[in-house]
């Protein structure tokens, strides 16, 4: 385990020193402070913490859809001051376009990028079979069950061929039994392409069993409390999430939550909400 998020060169994506203020109704406070991460290559990042310690909004900053109050974010070397085709974002929802077929919904990207017809076709081909949609190419989005759709919508980042895949809690809305499922496709899908992902979630065991390392973020204002190695052997199948070290490294990343809810509400065993309400 590390307490910070550096590691040895290269690196594809630093966060440096990011901190972020807002202001509501004349109030401000504090979602970020001061965070610092380095990302190499084809690493597979997830992030946990309580909700409201501001991990969507550190996603929208290293996609470039929110510019940080304070801090940088570099992906190769070059800063980021807004979206671009090198990092692909996949959302909580789906966000297909109800009106498009899934085929055109995952051309969609290379459309805006004013790709050739025949090249984003072949693409977007390769893609639906990758994410196992192949046979409903011609269906909308209305036709397909919850996990299906986010297949899509993952095809859809993918299409564009992003260096960093940003991961916004994409199972959130799915059922336990799908959820799983869907974690085993997705390293599935990593393993063919080795994408640099940062990848959001409330769920410890899907954090642990997915990443090469997890970024447990504190209470707001949100600042990288530890940086845990996942030591288990990849390739990883569902098998996994019985075994004994597995087990020890979601312990010890609820442990450091636990603290950080009981911290910032100041509950005792007896009074307030309790922490898993928090954490939801």
């Amino acid at each position: 385990m590390s307490t910070n998020g550096y590691v040895a060169t290269p690196t594809k994506l630093e966060l440096k020193d990011i901190s972020m203020l807002f202001s509501r109704r004349g109030r401000r406070f504090e979602a970020l402070r001061d965070v610092s991460l380095q990302v190499a290559p084809g690493q597979y990042i997830s992030i946990v913490g309580a909700s409201g310690c501001g991990k969507t909004t550190l996603l929208r900053i290293v996609d470039g859809l929110s510019k940080p109050t304070r801090g940088e974010v570099w992906v190769d070397g070059r800063a980021v001051d807004r979206p671009g085709p090198d990092r692909g974002f996949v959302f909580q929802h789906d966000a297909l376009f109800p009106w498009r077929t899934v085929l055109d919904n995952v051309i969609f990207g290379l459309e805006v990028q004013g790709r050739p017809k025949r090249e984003a076709r072949e693409r977007a081909d390769v893609l639906v079979r990758l994410v196992g949609l192949t046979g409903f190419e011609q269906h909308f989005p209305h036709e397909l069950s919850g996990g299906m759709r986010q297949r899509a919508n993952l095809a859809r980042a993918l299409t564009i061929d992003p260096d960093v895949l940003l991961m916004d809690e994409p199972f959130a809305s799915l059922d336990a039994q799908t959820r799983e499922i869907m974690q085993a496709e997705l390293l599935r899908i990593w393993r063919s392409n080795r994408k640099t992902v940062l990848f959001v979630t409330h769920q410890i065991d899907e954090a642990v069993y997915l990443a090469d390392r997890v970024v447990v973020m504190t209470s707001r204002p949100g600042q990288v409390k530890a940086v845990l190695d996942v030591d288990i052997p990849r390739p990883r199948d569902l098998s996994v999430k019985r075994t004994p070290r597995f087990l020890e490294l979601v312990d010890a990343i609820w442990k450091m939550i636990e603290e950080e809810v009981k911290a910032a509400l100041h509950i005792t065993n007896t009074d307030g909400p309790s922490v898993h309400q928090v954490m939801m």
